[in-house]
C-alpha cells in the first residue's frame, strides 16, 4: 500500500487523489518507479548540456559590455571616431645583476625590433626608450586592432620575446602589457579551477564520509553535485550568448554548485533515513521516496527558487561581471535542484533495494542458525551533543538570544570602516611572470604606471581648436607633481575630423589617491579650463583610474536598488512559504545579522591584514576589499542562509501543524533537524574555505565571507538565536495563520 505522510503518522493513498499530490512528489514517485529511466535520463540531460555547451563554445564579454559612467562614454567616442586604444606590449631589457651593459642591450633592441617588425599582428615598433637611471631599455610595441582583442594575439609576440631573451642570455629580456597580463590571469585562473577541483572534492568525500560512515553513501551526494556541475557548466555555455560570460562563471558555478548539491542531498538522505527509521522497516523504498519528496522535496524547491530569486536581483546592478555571477549561480542551483527531484529518487531506490536484498540474505541466514533476525532500523534520535547545544535557548532564551546577538554585532562592527576598491595590476597575483615584468617596468619607468585617456568629440571645423586645447592642457599639467611630463602628447583625430583623444600619464599607482586626485583634477579643473572652451565640445576621460572611479560610482548608485529588491522579495517568499509575516521579518533580520557579521571577518582578515598573518594570503589581496565582493556575498548569503531556514522552519511547522506547542515545536524540529544542518554547513565550510588557496583576489575574499559566514548562520543563528526567538515569540510566531493556535487544524506541509 503506498502512503502518504500526515502530521502525527502515515495514511492510506485513497485518503488523497494521486492527482492532487503535488509535482514534485509525482517526478519523484515516478522516477522511484522507474529508477532506471530516470538515471538514464538524468545521465542524457547532462551528456546533452555538455554536447551543446562544448559545440557552441563559450561567448566572452567584450570591452563593450563593461562599459560604465564617464569611463564608458569616452570609449564610446573614440570607438566612434576609431581611436580605439591599441593594445601594447613592452618589451624590457635589464641586467641580470649590476649596470646594464649598453651595447648588449642595443643590440637585444635590435633584435626585438626586427623580429616584432616582421609580426602581423604588430602596426609599429616604438624607438628604445631608456630610463632615467640607465638601468633598463624599453621597446613599446603596438599591436593591431583594439586592445579588447589583443590577448588573442599576443603569443606570436611572446614567443618572439623568447626568442630574443635565449640570444641574449646574459640580459633580462622579458614582454609586459595588458594583452599578456590578461593571458596569464587567464591561465592562472585555470590553474585555480583544476585546483578548486583537485581540493574540493576530497575534502567534501572526507566530510561526507564523517556524515556517513559509509562510502557507499557518501558517494551519492558527491555524484549528484558534480553531475549538477558538469550540466550547469554545459548550459552556462549555451546561456553566454545571451548573457557573455565575464571570466569567473566556472568558479562561481564549482563554488556554488558543490555546496547546495551536497545541501540538497544530504536534506532528501536525512528525511529518507528518518521515515525508515520510523516505519521500522514497514514500508518499501518507493513510498519511503515518496514521503521524502512531500516534505524534503518541497523545502529543496522552496530553497533553490530563494537562492534563484536572491541572486536575480544582481542583474539589477546592469554589470556584466555580476550578471555572470548571477547566471552562474542561477543555472548550477537549478540543476541541484532537477537532480534531487529525479536522480536522487532513483538512485535511492537502487541503493534501498540492495540493501533490501542483503538484509534478506542476512536474515534467511541468520534464521538457519537459530538466531533471531536483529532489529535494524533505530530511530535517528537528538542525541546528548545537541541537547546539550540546545540547553541554552531552551533554558534561557531571552539571555541566550541578547547574548547571541551582541555578539553577531560585535563581530559585524569593523565592517563600518570598509574600504572598496576595483581590484586591479595592484591586487593581481604576483606569481603571474607579466606582473613580476610589469613590476620592474613601472618602477624604471613610473610614468607608465597611469594613463588617462582623454576623448573629445566636436564639429569637424572646430578639431585644430580642441588640438590646441589638448596641448594647453598638456603644458598646464606639466608642472602639476600628480601627472608626468611629456614634451610632445600625441594627439590623434579620427578621420572625420571630429572626434579627438590625447593620453596623459600620472606616475602614481592605480590605486594611490594621487592616481585618483589626477583624475579628478584633470575631469573638473583642467579640462573645462581648456577643452571646455573650445564651443561645442564634449569631452570625457577613460583609463584605469577612470574606470575603477566610475565602476564604484555606478555600484554604489544601483546598491540600494539591489539590497531593497533582495529584502522585499526575500521577505516575501518567506512569509508567502510559511504564511507568517512573523517569520518572514524574522528571517529578514537573521540574515542581514549573518551578512553583517561577515563583512566584519572579511574587513578585519582582508582589509586589516590578519589574512596575510595567519594564511600567508598575497598581500595584493588585502589592505581592501573588492568592490564586487559585499554586493555578491550579501545576496548569496541571503540565498543560501534561506536553506537552513527553510529547512529548519519546515520541521518546525511541522510539528506545529500537528497541535505541538511552539516551544516543543523549536526543540522537536531542531533536534531533528541540527544533524544535517551542521552537516550540510560543514561540507559548504570546507567548499568555501578552500578558495581561500586561489590566486584571484576576489575569490579569495568570497571564499573565506562565505565559509565564515555559514558558520555563523548554522551554529549561531540557527542553533541559538533562532530557537530562542520562536520560543519568545510562542504563537505569534505564525501570524497571521494561526498555525500554532490547536491541533484541531491539520495540515500537511505537503499542502504549504
Amino acid at each position: 500500500m503506498t502512503v502518504h505522510e500526515r502530521p502525527g503518522g502515515l495514511r492510506p493513498k485513497g485518503d488523497r487523489p494521486a492527482g492532487r499530490r503535488p509535482v514534485t512528489v509525482r517526478v519523484a514517485v515516478w522516477s522511484a518507479r522507474h529508477p532506471w529511466r530516470a538515471l538514464a535520463g538524468w545521465l542524457a540531460f547532462v551528456v546533452l548540456c555538455l554536447g551543446v555547451g562544448a559545440a557552441l563554445g563559450t561567448h566572452q564579454a567584450t570591452a563593450a559590455d563593461y562599459r560604465v559612467g564617464e569611463a564608458g562614454r569616452a570609449e564610446n567616442l573614440a570607438a566612434e571616431g576609431h581611436l580605439d586604444r591599441p593594445g601594447v606590449e613592452q618589451v624590457l631589457i635589464t641586467a641580470r645583476s649590476g649596470p646594464l651593459d649598453r651595447a648588449a642591450a642595443e643590440a637585444a633592441v635590435r633584435d626585438v625590433t626586427a623580429r616584432m617588425a616582421k609580426l602581423p599582428e604588430v602596426a609599429g615598433v616604438a624607438d628604445p626608450v631608456r630610463s632615467a637611471d640607465g638601468r633598463a631599455l624599453r621597446v613599446e610595441v603596438t599591436m593591431k586592432g583594439a586592445a579588447a582583442d589583443a590577448k588573442r594575439h599576443v603569443a606570436p609576440l611572446a614567443a618572439q620575446t623568447a626568442a630574443v631573451q635565449r640570444s641574449h642570455p646574459q640580459l633580462r629580456v622579458a614582454e609586459t602589457g595588458s594583452p599578456s597580463i590578461s593571458v596569464g590571469l587567464d591561465d592562472q585562473r585555470d590553474q585555480d579551477l583544476a585546483l578548486s577541483e583537485a581540493l574540493t572534492l576530497p575534502v567534501t568525500l572526507l566530510t561526507l564520509l564523517a556524515v556517513f560512515g559509509s562510502a557507499l553513501m557518501a558517494a551519492v551526494p558527491l555524484l549528484l553535485a558534480l553531475s549538477s556541475i558538469a550540466a550547469a557548466m554545459g548550459l552556462s555555455m549555451v546561456v553566454s550568448h545571451v548573457l557573455p560570460d565575464a571570466g569567473v562563471g566556472n568558479n562561481v558555478i564549482i563554488l556554488i554548485g558543490m555546496a547546495v548539491g551536497v545541501d540538497y542531498t544530504l536534506f532528501y538522505l536525512k528525511r529518507e533515513r528518518e521515515e525508515r527509521a520510523r516505519s521500522g522497516g514497514r514500508l518499501g523504498a518507493e513510498a519511503l521516496v515518496e514521503l521524502a519528496a512531500a516534505t524534503s522535496g518541497r523545502a529543496i524547491v522552496v530553497s533553490g527558487l530563494a537562492v534563484v530569486v536572491s541572486t536575480a536581483t544582481l542583474y539589477l546592478a546592469t554589470d556584466v561581471v555580476f550578471a555572470s555571477l548571477a547566471t552562474s549561480t542561477v543555472i548550477v542551483v537549478l540543476a541541484a535542484v532537477l537532480s534531487s527531484l529525479t536522480a536522487l529518487p532513483a538512485l535511492l531506490v537502487v541503493l534501498a533495494r540492495r540493501a533490501e536484498r542483503r538484509a534478506a540474505r542476512r536474515g534467511n541466514r541468520e534464521r538457519r542458525n537459530g538466531r533471531r533476525p536483529a532489529e535494524r532500523h533505530r530511530p535517528d534520535g537528538q542525541g546528548r551533543v545537541w541537547g546539550a547545544v540546545l540547553r541554552p535557548a531552551r533554558r534561557h532564551p531571552a539571555a541566550t538570544l541578547c547574548v547571541s546577538v551582541l555578539v553577531m554585532l560585535g563581530l559585524a562592527a569593523p565592517a563600518l570602516g570598509m574600504q572598496l576598491r576595483v581590484l586591479n595590476a595592484d591586487s593581481h597575483s604576483r606569481e603571474i611572470p607579466a606582473m613580476q615584468t610589469y613590476d620592474r617596468l613601472t618602477a624604471a619607468f613610473p610614468d607608465l604606471r597611469v594613463r588617462h585617456q582623454i576623448v573629445v568629440r566636436a564639429p569637424a571645423g572646430r578639431s585644430s581648436e580642441v588640438a590646441s586645447a589638448l596641448r594647453k592642457l598638456n603644458a598646464r599639467t606639466a608642472s602639476d607633481p600628480l601627472y608626468a611630463t611629456v614634451r610632445t602628447p600625441l594627439v590623434r583625430t579620427s578621420g572625420d575630423h571630429r572626434t579627438t583623444s590625447m593620453e596623459l600619464s600620472s606616475p602614481h599607482k592605480v590605486s594611490s589617491p594621487e592616481a585618483r586626485r589626477s583624475l579628478d583634477r584633470l575631469r573638473t579643473r583642467y579640462l573645462p579650463e581648456t577643452v571646455g572652451a573650445v564651443p561645442g565640445a564634449r569631452f570625457a576621460v577613460s583609463g584605469d583610474v577612470a574606470h575603477d572611479t566610475d565602476y564604484l560610482a555606478h555600484q554604489d548608485a544601483k546598491l540600494p536598488l539591489v539590497v531593497g529588491a533582495l529584502l522585499l522579495l526575500t521577505f516575501l517568499l518567506t512569509a508567502l512559504v510559511f504564511r507568517s509575516v512573523v517569520i518572514g521579518l524574522l528571517g529578514v533580520a537573521l540574515n542581514l545579522l549573518s551578512a553583517a557579521a561577515a563583512f566584519g571577518l572579511v574587513v578585519v582578515f582582508f582589509q586589516h591584514g590578519l589574512a596575510s598573518v595567519l594564511f600567508g594570503v598575497d598581500e595584493a589581496a588585502t589592505g581592501a576589499i573588492g568592490s564586487r565582493v559585499p554586493l555578491f556575498l550579501f545576496v548569496i548569503l541571503f540565498g543560501l542562509s534561506m536553506d537552513y531556514q527553510v529547512f529548519v522552519v519546515s520541521r518546525i511547522r511541522e510539528e506545529v501543524l500537528r497541535g505541538v506547542p511552539t516551544r516543543q515545536a523549536v526543540l522537536h524540529g531542531l533536534g531533528a533537524s541540527a544533524k544535517v544542518v551542521t552537516s550540510a554547513a560543514a561540507v559548504m565550510v570546507t567548499v568555501f574555505a578552500s578558495f581561500m588557496l586561489l590566486h584571484l583576489a576576489e575569490m579569495k575574499q568570497i571564499g573565506f565571507s562565505l565559509a565564515v559566514a555559514v558558520l555563523l548562520d548554522a551554529f549561531v543563528i540557527r542553533v541559538m538565536i533562532l530557537p530562542a526567538a520562536l520560543m519568545l515569540l510562542g504563537r505569534a510566531s505564525w501570524w497571521p495563520s494561526g498555525a500554532g493556535k490547536g491541533a484541531g487544524r491539520r495540515v500537511a506541509l505537503a499542502d504549504g
